[in-house]
């Protein structure tokens, strides 16, 4: 018993007729008889009585219909949910954020995604930046929302450049500096720097390197905390200063101050990244809607960043 014929014979038992039946299946006559002929052989029941007059369905031809539909059903069901899979349609994402300039258009992306794509069970969380990097290598992200610095050093990782952002001095609202609307960074060689820890987030750790040392000098960094909220606090604290994407502004304490760095401007790029092996087939379909979801509002999508 096959799928082609429970298709043949669910079209007579509806039709209670081969003629139409046929005619309802695009094949001829003769192909409807042989077909219920060979499967009332295999099964060894009889399913129609039939004479030149009338077809209908045997006490066993009704059990068999009820249970035909429902595996025609299912057969048809389970070829679409394939088909779709291998276009994406049906899977899952798993994706990662750094937790704070996102918040501002992720939420919309998700929203919009999840409406288009009500099969794909999306995952999301928060890491650090190191961390972020490392498990888009793994292949444990599908996707990650991250900085750009350090990225073209890492091997196998496609990334989509979203927008800039200024990166600031960070410092208590008491620093003799705090006043100022923007500071000459070389002035700060003598301070004390709190930077993300250099194992959690190594391309953040050596930015902040980077700037300082364009600037003629090496930061002294007293402490290198796990998490960017434990570096607000501790310049809070006034155990330091920082540099930061100025976006942060919005989750700091108020005795905060985020102050521009003078000359030539200093700025992240937030990019979105995929592994270049990654076959998911829901990686393009996500890519898309942020795609479609920039050109829709591009001006507002880059204004509330």
């Amino acid at each position: 018993m096959d799928i082609r014929q429970l298709r043949y014979f669910i079209a007579v038992a509806e039709h209670l007729n081969f003629t139409e039946a046929a005619k309802h299946l695009f094949v001829a006559q003769s192909a409807v008889s042989q077909q219920i002929a060979d499967l009332e052989n295999k099964i060894e029941v009889k399913l129609f009585d039939r004479n030149k007059r009338s077809v209908k369905l045997t006490h066993a031809g009704g059990v068999l219909l009820k249970e035909a539909i429902d595996i025609v059903s299912r057969a048809e069901e389970a070829v679409i949910k394939t088909q779709e899979a291998e276009l994406g349609i049906i899977g899952s994402l798993k994706i990662g954020f750094l937790g704070y300039t996102e918040k501002n258009f992720l939420p919309f992306l998700i929203r919009g995604f999840r409406r288009n794509y009500q099969n794909i069970d999306l995952q999301l969380d928060q890491y650090n930046h190191g961390i972020l990097i490392d498990s888009l290598s793994t292949g444990e992200l599908d996707i990650g929302f991250t900085l750009s610095f350090g990225l073209d050093n890492i091997g196998g990782l496609e990334k989509r450049s979203l927008f800039t952002e200024p990166i600031s001095i960070v410092m208590h609202c008491d620093h003799p500096l705090a006043h100022q609307s923007s500071i000459n960074l070389g002035d700060l060689a003598q301070e004390r720097f709190i930077a993300l820890n250099r194992h959690e987030s190594p391309q953040g750790f050596n930015q902040t390197l980077l700037i300082c040392a364009n600037k003629g000098f090496s930061p002294n960094i007293v402490s290198g905390p796990k998490l960017l909220h434990t570096v607000l606090l501790l310049v809070d604290a006034e155990m330091g200063i920082a540099i930061l994407p100025k976006s942060l502004e919005h989750h700091a304490s108020p005795s905060l101050r985020f102050i521009d760095i003078e000359g030539e401007a200093v700025q992240h790029e937030l990019v979105v990244a995929w592994k270049t092996s990654n076959q998911n087939p829901s990686i393009p379909l996500f890519l898309k809607e942020l795609d479609a979801m920039n050109m829709k509002g591009q001006d507002d999508f880059l204004k509330i960043t």
